[in-house]
């Protein structure tokens, strides 16, 4: 009975640093930046981890007052980018921990 408590109090404490790494991960994974560019580099974005927008750039030629259209379309495809690279990023972090956790 004695051995299963130590067992116990052992878990406990490998589950303390597991959380602990696990924040620090999540932390590194939100400061880390993310940029994205559409076709022919006409817009770039770029996103911290936790998926906020620090900074979009559109060239010059992007903005054609004829078609807003084109614009909203880069936009997209920038965004829609950055946001799949975050997400594969975020998965080979942290994708470890729900494993680990058994979720």
């Amino acid at each position: 009975m004695r051995g299963g408590m130590g067992n116990m109090q052992g878990m406990m404490k490998q589950m303390q640093k597991m959380q602990k790494q696990m924040m620090a991960d999540q932390e590194a994974l939100n400061q880390s930046e993310f940029s994205a560019t559409s076709a022919s580099d006409m817009v770039t974005v770029t996103f911290t981890g936790d998926k906020k927008l620090k900074d979009i750039q559109i060239k010059p030629e992007a903005i054609d007052p004829d078609d807003p259209d084109m614009l909203q379309d880069l936009i997209i495809e920038a965004v829609n980018s950055a946001m799949a690279d975050i997400d594969k990023e975020t998965q080979s972090k942290m994708g470890k921990y729900s494993r680990g956790l058994g979720m």
